[in-house]
């Protein structure tokens, strides 16, 4: 989406997002990136990047509410993960796995809008000439020439 929106936090604990101009919260935030934004939070006074613990944060209180995504098994083997060889890997199978989900998701998601919006005639339709392809390539694979095609030496 472009550049991350930046959220200041200031000594008081108060954070600030400079492109509304208004004080927000951690819900707010967490509004923010299911709305799409990236965020990027930082100390007024120092400069540092705190995103990545504010995240915690939020996802801490949200694992709190509700029913919770990360398990004890889960979190469990995460900690025994830290600190051995194979946390780098961990973290880059994590975020694949992840990315992987996300795009499955989005491609469903685009999937059951086209099957809402296609009248139930061209869902039908579409079905067909799909089985069909499948059978015109089961019978290629299985005979080896195209069906309908008569062999040129009769």
């Amino acid at each position: 989406m472009g550049e991350p929106r930046v959220i200041k936090k200031y000594a008081n604990r108060r954070l600030y997002d400079t492109e509304a101009s208004r004080h927000i919260t951690l819900e707010g935030i967490r509004q923010l990136i299911i709305d799409g934004h990236d965020v990027r939070i930082i100390d007024d006074t120092s400069g540092e990047d705190l995103t990545r613990n504010l995240l915690l944060q939020i996802v801490a209180e949200q694992e709190q509410a509700g029913k919770p995504v990360l398990d004890a098994q889960l979190l469990t083997g995460i900690i025994r993960i830290y600190g051995g060889p194979m946390q780098n890997l961990m973290a880059e199978y994590l975020l694949k796995s992840f990315q992987t989900f996300t795009t499955q998701q989005n491609q469903f998601q685009e999937q059951m809008r086209a099957a809402m919006t296609a009248t139930p005639m061209a869902a039908m339709q579409e079905l067909a000439a799909n089985n069909m392809k499948a059978w015109q390539t089961m019978q290629e694979a299985l005979l080896g020439a195209k069906p309908g095609n008569k062999d040129d030496t009769e």
